[in-house]
């Protein structure tokens, strides 16, 4: 059975890696490699000589107050197999969750068309300084959101501003970059980082104080180099576009990444899980949103919930939540 676990594992894995040639998300590999390992496990767990309790971060011999797997009957193994599963499942519960609040609060800030506001404060012709400019920003945001969303973000700003596709390849590859060196230095930048915080491997202080500095390295030395290459000399022509603003646009653009930047900080404090701060965060942030919006909700009757597409419509929250990429977190 353990080599049976172990080839499911590296199909598994061979399947994600090739989701492009085989043309199947990596969401389906992902959820048959769990579903399969662990029932391979169910299957095969009377053959197990030893069992390793995640919880205590011990083996399961007898020792130390814990019970010894080897004397144990089929349903008190299941018990313990339950257990480790319920275990890990928590853990991984508490990643999804954070990022679920994440991915919602980035959501909302863009359903107020909040990103625009980074856009105002480009002002420059020169191509060279866009670059010092962009890549400055991706480092910075990647820092706050994930830098696959601060790359997104920079990007969608860069068409409105640059209108050539054969230039904005050129500062994309920066911005790509800028993040990937900004999201490692914070403990909510990256996945990886943040899988490292929320189980306890490294602390929010020390990851920034080991990183800053040779992530800064690794965005400034590329940024320097492409500072001279003729892709970035000259000026270019800022788009003509009109681009419809909101009122509100910079209140949730500030209030998002200050809620989101909090919750290191709320950890530190209250020594609770991460996804308890974040969802703090989220919160604040829907119900600044829904304030905004000015909903009125109206429980009259099934009829007029239906005809009001059922009372959702309008809520910021509701249209986030509906916008965020559940394959990735399902994934994760």
């Amino acid at each position: 059975m353990e080599l049976f676990i172990v080839l499911v594992f590296v199909i598994g894995y061979l399947a994600i890696t090739l989701e492009h040639s085989l043309k199947i998300d990596k969401l389906v590999p992902a959820l048959l490699m769990m579903a399969l390992a662990w029932a391979g496990v169910a299957f095969g767990i009377d053959g197990f000589t030893g069992w390793f309790d995640s919880h205590l971060s011990q083996m399961l011999d007898g020792t130390n107050g814990t019970v010894d797997f080897a004397t144990q009957g089929h349903e008190e193994r299941l018990h313990i197999l339950e257990g480790t599963l319920l275990h890990h499942f928590g853990k991984t519960c508490e990643i999804l969750i954070f990022l679920v609040g994440a991915m919602t609060i980035v959501e909302i800030i863009d359903h107020f068309n909040g990103f625009s506001t980074i856009k105002s404060f480009i002002k420059t012709k020169k191509k060279r300084v866009l670059l010092w400019i962009v890549a400055i920003l991706a480092f910075i945001l990647s820092a706050i959101i994930d830098n696959l969303t601060a790359t997104i973000v920079l990007i969608t700003i860069l068409r409105k501003l640059v209108p050539e596709n054969k230039d904005r390849i050129w500062f994309a590859g920066l911005i790509i970059i800028a993040a990937n060196a900004g999201g490692a230095w914070s403990p909510i930048g990256d996945v990886t980082t943040t899988m490292l915080w929320m189980g306890k491997k490294v602390s929010a202080m020390a990851l920034i104080q080991y990183l800053v500095i040779p992530s800064l390295v690794c965005m400034l030395i590329p940024t320097i180099i492409a500072s001279f290459l003729p892709a970035f000399k000259g000026n270019f022509e800022p788009s003509t576009d009109d681009e419809e603003t909101n009122k509100h646009g910079a209140l949730m653009l500030y209030l998002g990444l200050g809620l989101i930047v909090f919750v290191p900080i709320f950890k530190t404090v209250t020594h609770l899980p991460p996804y308890v701060g974040m969802m703090l965060s989220l919160s604040l942030v829907a119900m600044v949103a829904e304030i905004i919006s000015a909903r009125q909700f109206s429980l009259t009757s099934v009829e007029d919930a239906e005809e009001d597409h059922g009372a959702h419509g309008s809520s910021p929250t509701f249209n986030a939540l509906a916008k965020i990429e559940m394959p990735s977190i399902l994934f994760f």
